[in-house]
């Protein structure tokens, strides 16, 4: 039985590409946990500048070596480190936006600190944000150890394949989920339930446009399920809750489910039997 156990574990080994073991993960999210706590909940004396350039040079030492364990090539991984932490400037921009139109949409927040101590959404936006450079440099695997670690962190999950604008707001958040091939626009607001999906899932399509295309200046809301690459909501639209939707709606469009309210007349009759008989007693 043994024997039969090491032949198998021999042969699969032999068509892997890359090594990272699953404990390799715990790295890779106290990296990431760190960089977000670096950028969002420092303490005001990281900010002196012989401080800042000591924590960044043991960030990028930390990031190499966990390239190092995919790649097994120093100069290739100290290569990818620098390009990817020369993003972080124009990351950290874009998530600055993302956290005021959260601000500006809440009225429950009072200050950018709350947000960035305690906002599912954002730290969610946050971890998509580090996850999609990555995915543009073809970095193989981390991406989507990121994507799960915050799915299992938030409830959110967003495909770090997923092209995503300026001044995104997830509000709650749990239970969204946003395909690999999905665009969203600028100002786009989504709330918690919402899927983003594929209609057909077909390892032929691959690569294909398979997620939806949400424009500018869309609200999206509870548990509204949109689906198909050739689906596009229009700019200025407004999505109402639990709304199915499986073609292009036209910009500045409201989409709502009717509800439909009957009354139980049976229940009327019962009540005022029982009122009147509880009057004669």
């Amino acid at each position: 039985m043994i024997e039969n156990l090491h032949y198998l574990l021999k042969y699969s080994f032999q068509g892997r590409k890359y090594f990272l073991n699953f404990s390799d993960q715990k790295d890779i999210f106290s990296f990431f946990e760190d960089l977000f706590n670096f950028l969002f909940n420092r303490s005001p004396f990281i900010l002196e500048k012989s401080i800042f350039r000591e924590f960044w040079k043991k960030m990028n030492k930390r990031f190499c070596n966990i390239l190092e364990k995919i790649y097994k090539n120093t100069f290739k991984c100290k290569f990818i480190c620098k390009k990817f932490l020369e993003k972080i400037p124009n990351i950290y921009e874009k998530l600055i936006f993302d956290a005021k139109a959260i601000s500006q949409f809440d009225p429950a927040i009072d200050i950018l600190e709350e947000i960035f101590l305690s906002h599912s959404g954002f730290f969610a936006i946050a971890f998509y944000r580090f996850s999609h450079e990555l995915w543009n440099q073809k970095i193989p695997l981390i991406p989507n150890i990121i994507s799960n670690f915050i799915r299992s962190k938030t409830g959110i999950e967003i495909n770090p394949e997923a092209c995503i604008g300026k001044y995104l707001v997830i509000d709650h958040g749990s239970g969204i989920v946003i395909g690999s091939s999905s665009c969203i626009g600028n100002h786009v607001k989504i709330y918690q339930g919402v899927t983003l999906g594929s209609i057909k899932v077909k390892k032929s399509l691959a690569n294909k446009k398979r997620h939806p295309t949400i424009e500018d200046n869309v609200i999206i809301y509870v548990g509204s399920i949109i689906l198909g690459g050739d689906t596009i909501i229009g700019k200025n639209s407004i999505i109402g809750g639990k709304s199915w939707i499986t073609q292009s709606i036209p910009p500045f469009s409201i989409v709502s489910q009717k509800s439909i309210i009957k009354i139980r007349i049976n229940e009327i009759a019962k009540h005022f039997a029982n009122s009147r008989k509880n009057s004669s007693c």
